[in-house]
């Protein structure tokens, strides 16, 4: 039995303390902060962990220096605190990374006044980053050709930071983190009605694989459906003072766009900020900011122009981007917390704070809004309101977050340093095999040199032009749950997001990849994924279709 399997069945076979609803990194990380603090806890989502907001930011952890303009300080010092806190817990993942901002002629703040809200923000972070600089045009042409300087009157060089890795792999190691601490967790479970009687929570679910439908009893419940909280809150009865307004911000994946390792920051067409992220071989390019009415969003034609056209007038490219450079494109909604007393007016000042309500009579929490740089004061806030509903915690001074110590981490070096683990492969990029398992996996990875150790063809890479071992994929088979193959190939690992369809259907690798995964579901698991992301099976090419191992 497979621990989805395993899972499944003690959902449908315990009381919980806690149900948490949602799966992105809000739910994430209340799921860690309880189960570690002894609180019996079960997560369920809807699809597949970090599978709608989570996946789809700019993969920034940054203290929100955009909110100084709409005088927002006390959230912007709130989220460099969490952010410089994020730096201490994760040093391998959360890194610092450097912003070139260009303002040009006629903006509404001048080069210099932006300069002076960068020092102000690096002082709010607690000078914990490299100081910021003001730049002429000359100067931001000398340190990024690639940028167009024509009408700009200077710029800023600051600091924050950034994931090294994708936001879905750091939301899911806080699922991985509660599953450590007993957790009972499952993907594709979806939440159908709750109901509060004497003896807690009676939650319905459907089990989206199986099809089967069950009950989880619970004392309290959590929402943390992101965008969805509105709808589960109305299908549960309760009444809230905040609810959410949504903004579609959507990023392009293009081929690598320039050399070094900054953020390139620009204000598009509309005002709004507008970013070149580095994202390993390629560019992240974006983000919008559009009001929409739906928590389910896609990509419009209209996005990708916007994009495009920025991307396009900022850059000196060679030759301009078109949508036939599109390597992939992310689509997420920013779930707002706001009262029912703010106007529409007020969209562009709206605070991207969190909100935890509470309903103690029914022990109901509902989160919304926040940011992943926040995460772990919503870990910490949950957990206070839990225990002040009378759950007990036997652990509650543990800590719940971070990397391993620094003397397991050296360990695991020693040992993959006594396997020569970094000279076993050819990786695409110059960071040591042994650097990149253990950003990835923390203490996770230790077993992954014994495999190794036995068979060095676990140390081989799989799929063309993705960084991503034969071990990890059995690890990946093994503990972290994986029901479909984007699972894998998107949230998991960010494969989907740097390396074409077309390239990754046509690995010869992919079936190898689909039978450690899956095993007698594997042609099955491949058809899906292939009729999902192309459309038509029958359309593909001859070659993808004769691939044997």
């Amino acid at each position: 039995m497979n621990l989805r399997s395993s899972n499944i069945r003690k959902l449908r076979d315990n009381k919980f303390d806690v149900l948490i609803v949602g799966g992105g990194i809000n739910g994430a990380v209340a799921a860690a902060s309880l189960a570690a603090r002894g609180v019996k806890t079960a997560l369920i989502d809807r699809s597949d962990f970090a599978g709608e907001t989570s996946s789809n930011s700019s993969n920034l952890a940054w203290g929100g220096i955009k909110y100084l303009e709409s005088h927002d300080y006390l959230l912007v010092d709130r989220l460099c605190r969490s952010r410089n806190r994020l730096m201490d817990a994760y040093p391998s993942t959360v890194h610092e990374i450097r912003f070139i901002a260009t303002v040009e002629r006629g903006f509404r703040f001048p080069s210099q006044l932006i300069y002076l809200g960068s020092l102000l923000y690096w002082f709010m972070g607690r000078l914990r980053t490299r100081a910021p600089r003001w730049l002429s045009g000359a100067r931001i042409e000398q340190r990024e050709p690639i940028i167009n300087t024509e009408r700009s009157s200077g710029g800023v060089e600051y600091s924050d930071c950034y994931l090294y890795d994708n936001d879905a792999r750091f939301v899911f190691n806080f699922v991985r983190a509660s599953l450590n601490y007993g957790c009972i967790a499952a993907n594709y479970v979806e939440s159908m009605s709750s109901v509060r009687t004497g003896d807690g929570w009676h939650t319905q679910v459907r089990d989206g694989e199986s099809g089967n439908e069950f009950s989880i009893l619970s004392r309290v419940l959590i929402n943390a459906c992101g965008p969805f909280a509105d709808a589960h809150n109305r299908m549960t009865g309760q009444q809230t003072e905040h609810h959410h307004r949504f903004s579609k911000g959507i990023h392009l994946i293009v081929d690598r766009l320039t050399e070094s390792d900054r953020v390139l920051t620009f204000f598009a067409s509309d005002g709004r900020l507008f970013f070149v992220i580095p994202m390993g071989p390629r560019s992240c390019i974006g983000t919008t900011d559009t009001p929409v009415q739906d928590a389910d969003s896609e990509v419009t034609a209209e996005d990708r122009q916007f994009v495009l056209d920025n991307v396009n007038a900022m850059l000196d490219l060679d030759q301009p981007l078109t949508k036939d450079d599109i390597i992939a494109e992310r689509c997420g909604v920013r779930p707002l917390a706001v009262r029912d007393s703010e106007g529409e007016e007020d969209w562009l000042q709206l605070s991207r704070k969190h909100v935890i309500e509470t309903n103690k009579a029914d022990a109901h929490l509902s989160i919304f809004g926040g940011k992943l740089t926040d995460c772990l004061n919503v870990g910490e806030e949950v957990a206070e309101i839990i225990a002040d509903l009378g759950v007990e915690m036997p652990f509650d001074d543990k800590c719940w977050y971070g990397e391993a110590p620094d003397t397991v981490k050296a360990e695991f070096m020693h040992r993959a340093a006594l396997l020569g683990l970094d000279d076993m492969t050819a990786a695409s990029s110059s960071e040591p095999l042994s650097q990149r398992l253990w950003r990835r996996y923390g203490r996770n990875a230790i077993h992954m040199l014994e495999s190794i150790r036995r068979d060095p063809a676990e140390a081989e890479l799989l799929i063309e032009n993705a960084e991503y071992l034969r071990c990890e994929i059995r690890h990946a088979a093994e503990r972290e749950m994986i029901t479909r193959l984007d699972d894998f190939l998107r949230r998991r690992s960010k494969i989907a997001q740097v390396v074409s369809t077309e390239i990754i259907v046509n690995s010869p690798g992919l079936r190898d990849a689909c039978h450690i995964l899956f095993g007698d579901m594997a042609e099955q698991k491949l058809a899906e994924y292939i009729k999902h992301t192309s459309g038509d099976v029958e359309k593909l090419s001859p070659a993808t279709e004769g691939h044997t191992l």
